[in-house]
């Protein structure tokens, strides 16, 4: 249920920069079930988020950390039964500052716990943003393309194909 009250410029600062954190993974996407963003990897959720007139709230699943999690006086299992498979909810008031670099690697465990193994295993493991993937795709087509190449020969002189090209040109 949505809050009458809007969100502070705050809450909607912390709310937009954990999901385009969230987002910059590979193949996510976001949905608005039940009115509150979820942002989901291959059609399974990752992380719900809910920023209103109450604050902030986002709830992950911590298979690795999700004892320790739960002894942050802002955290609590997640409702709804969620709780029991090792999902966490964060929440915090509108004039509380959200520990945000601990919500990100939050949010970095939860994607490696519900993204495919190789999805996960993909992604660049860090504590900030995983890079965004307009910026890993040219490394890939670059190491696919030495791949390609021919073994060059003793002594040969490598020319560029632009060079070469110009070179037809004339």
């Amino acid at each position: 249920m949505k809050s009458e009250v809007p969100a502070t410029s705050a809450v909607r600062k912390s709310e937009t920069e954990l999901r385009d954190f969230a987002m910059a993974y590979p193949e996510t996407r976001e949905d608005f079930p039940w009115g509150h963003r979820a942002i989901k990897v291959k059609g399974k959720t990752f992380v719900f988020l809910c920023a209103d007139g109450n604050g902030l709230s986002l709830s992950v699943k911590l298979a690795a950390s999700h004892a320790a999690a739960l002894d942050r006086p802002f955290a609590e299992p997640t409702h709804y039964g969620l709780g029991k498979s090792g999902w966490v909810t964060a929440t915090f008031a509108p004039s509380e500052k959200p520990p945000l670099e601990l919500l990100r690697a939050w949010i970095d465990e939860s994607f490696r716990a519900i993204a495919p193994k190789k999805l996960a295993a993909s992604a660049s493991q860090r504590s900030t943003a995983p890079a965004p993937a307009s910026a890993r795709k040219p490394a890939r087509k670059r190491a696919a393309a030495k791949l390609r190449r021919p073994a060059a020969k003793a002594g040969a002189v490598r020319v560029s194909r632009s060079a070469a090209s110009r070179r037809r040109a004339k």
